[in-house]
């Protein structure tokens, strides 16, 4: 571990993304030698039994169930939120006002005028060096950083059309139990808001483009489900479970989105295919240390998609990692996180995407889900200037 100057950290929430959230603090300073060193100090849930068991299991130092005395801790920095949507904003908002740090699990909020009261307050703290950012980690596989690294050396020309896609099928089964991402109050959004949000943001991050209209569609398949504690009885769901959508870029490019927790057979097909005058790019999660690349300059006898391999140490975040060809996994995405924040903290610098890039995103789904109530009208996203 780097023997740098320490940086605090506090967690709020310790399921799925607490625990991968966990692993990056544990490992960004035996790979990366950023400027500061994480010190994991507080990790809070609800159930003091649980989170006590879940702090050793996962390396903090001390639990606490009561998420504001983490922010008053003496000895939190930063503090990153790994909670349902619902909770985001009243977190981040006092945490921000106490002169901390702030990492915010996407999607930003479940509103977008939740969504700007937090963005407000980042530029608020940011303009006394307290800094904050959104957790979009598919921005850090190196493949997509790579896909955005082309695209702005004009190695795919202008672009023409954009494809992406997440499926999932993780609740095709009818009888699988209600749980807080099937309601609205705290999840904002079904699969439009939970993956769709990845999708949006990346194809805005890779392009350097943003989105200025779109014409949407959701769908609710099982409307009720068993509430899974033993009484029979069954509970709405409140939220989409697929969304679809067609796009107009900043650019002039089209674009269609494709976001479903009901694509039998898909674990995690995230995908994103850019075409442009050029070439093209197109990338699978489920590849995810590989980036397709076309020329469309080549000798067009022999032209086509090739297969890049992205493990050298010349590709972005692989200098820390193995040798080439050994290639990296899901949570190597969040470790790159961690170090991103860490350098921008160390450095004096705001890191990306920041919560004005995550009410950026917040506007496109707001647009979609207008545009899906009112029979797919196209709706007007407004321009943002944190979109690069």
């Amino acid at each position: 571990m780097s023997d740098t100057e320490p940086l605090g950290i506090g967690l709020v929430g310790h399921a799925f993304m607490g625990a991968a959230h966990s692993q990056a603090w544990r490992t960004v300073g035996r790979v990366f030698a950023p400027p500061l060193s994480p010190r994991m100090s507080v990790l809070c849930g609800r159930d003091a039994d649980g989170t006590a068991a879940a702090a050793r299991r996962l390396g903090w130092a001390r639990a606490e169930t009561d998420w504001r005395k983490l922010i008053a801790s003496e000895d939190v920095d930063l503090v990153d939120i790994c909670t349902p949507g619902d909770t985001h904003p009243e977190i981040a908002i006092a945490a921000l006002e106490a002169g901390k740090h702030v990492l915010c699990e996407k999607p930003l909020a479940n509103s977008v005028s939740s969504a700007e009261a937090m963005a407000e307050a980042a530029l608020r703290a940011n303009e006394r060096g307290v800094r904050s950012m959104v957790g979009f980690n598919y921005r850090r596989v190196p493949a997509l950083a790579l896909a955005r690294r082309l695209v702005l050396a004009g190695r795919i020309g202008k672009i023409r059309h954009v494809r992406a896609q997440y499926l999932q099928d993780f609740i095709v089964d009818p009888e699988s139990p209600m749980m807080w991402r099937l309601d609205r109050e705290r999840a904002g959004s079904g699969a439009l808001g939970d993956i769709g949000t990845h999708i949006v943001d990346l194809a805005q991050f890779v392009t350097a483009e943003h989105i200025t209209g779109v014409s949407g569609l959701t769908s609710t398949f099982v409307p009720e489900r068993p509430l899974g504690d033993g009484s029979g009885r069954y509970g709405t769901v409140t939220v989409d479970d697929a969304a679809a959508f067609l796009a107009r870029f900043s650019g002039g490019a089209l674009a269609t989105f494709e976001a479903s927790r009901f694509a039998t057979g898909r674990k995690n097909a995230m995908r994103l295919e850019i075409n442009g005058s050029a070439g093209s790019l197109a990338f699978d999660f489920e590849s995810m240390n590989e980036l397709s690349f076309h020329d469309h300059g080549e000798d067009a006898s022999t032209a086509g998609f090739r297969r890049i391999l992205v493990t050298e140490p010349e590709h972005p975040y692989l200098h820390a990692w193995w040798p080439p060809g050994h290639g990296l996994g899901y949570e190597h995405t969040f470790t790159h996180q961690a170090r991103d924040v860490l350098e921008a903290i160390g450095n004096d610098q705001p890191p990306a995407p920041s919560f004005a890039d995550g009410l950026a995103v917040q506007r496109v789904l707001d647009a979609v889900e207008h545009s899906a109530a009112n029979s797919s009208t196209w709706t007007e996203v407004p321009a943002h200037p944190a979109i690069p």
